[in-house]
């Protein structure tokens, strides 16, 4: 990457909302996850021009907690293609509702295949 992915337009941002959360008060991981994966899926499905399937997702760590209220913006970067996969570097970020001070609060790879009408995998075409 030649610039960190919080420089860039996020693919998603979104406000984290009461019923995103745990017992805790604090949102769910898996919404977020959630909404890492729509922001990877967005991003394959546009480089690839058409449908993708996420097939894994790897190194995720959680370094803050989301709280109701925080701006929630999701960054995507496709790091590798191969000739029917690509893997999509993703964080999040969160902004405090009245605060222009941004923290990551996670990052994983996501792993996408190309898929045809019949839901096999497909060559992704070259870029021009």
């Amino acid at each position: 990457m030649n610039e960190p992915l919080e420089h860039r337009d996020p693919a998603i941002r979104v406000a984290a909302m009461p019923a995103d959360t745990n017992a805790n008060g604090d949102i769910f991981g898996g919404w977020l996850m959630s909404m890492m994966d729509s922001a990877a899926g967005l991003t394959a499905a546009r480089f690839s021009k058409g449908r993708t399937v996420t097939a894994a997702m790897d190194g995720m760590q959680f370094h803050l907690p989301v709280k109701v209220g925080d701006e929630v913006s999701v960054y995507a970067e496709i790091e590798r293609v191969g000739r029917t996969s690509m893997t999509i570097a993703v964080e999040a970020w969160r902004r405090e509702r009245f605060s222009e001070a941004s923290q990551k609060v996670t990052q994983a790879k996501f792993t996408f295949v190309a898929i045809d009408d019949d839901g096999l995998p497909r060559p992704i075409e070259p870029q021009e």
